[in-house]
């Protein structure tokens, strides 16, 4: 199982980006997926996650400018980031719940980070 990510890179102040994961292996079901960031010198934080449902919840931080999306039949999750601040700026990592799980009860996977800077 694998999760790739992709879309991260350097935008202005105000500005957008739209990063993607992409859950790939044989004979998967993918549940929840999501968004998590780290910035130098502080903990991970969840930004945004989705259902397979559709059902979103979002951090404080970004509600009303980012966007999570998927789309189930390629097992991809998006993030349109929109308005975005220099506090945006972090290493960004999708996640996902994806059966059979590896290690149960774990069902957890993780991609590797997309940076994400967002200069003034």
């Amino acid at each position: 199982v694998q999760l790739q990510a992709s879309g991260g890179g350097l935008a202005q102040t105000g500005g957008s980006l739209r990063l993607s994961c992409a859950a790939s292996g044989s004979g998967i079901k993918v549940l929840d997926m999501g968004w998590y960031r780290q910035s130098t010198g502080k903990e991970r934080e969840l930004v945004a996650t989705i259902t397979n449902n559709g059902r979103t919840k979002y951090s404080d931080s970004v509600k009303g400018r980012f966007a999570i999306s998927r789309d189930n039949a390629n097992n991809t999750v998006y993030l349109q980031m929109d308005s975005l601040k220099s506090e945006d700026t972090a290493d960004y990592y999708c996640t996902a719940q994806i059966l059979p799980c590896f290690d149960p009860p774990n069902c957890d996977y993780w991609g590797r980070g997309t940076l994400v800077t967002v200069s003034s």
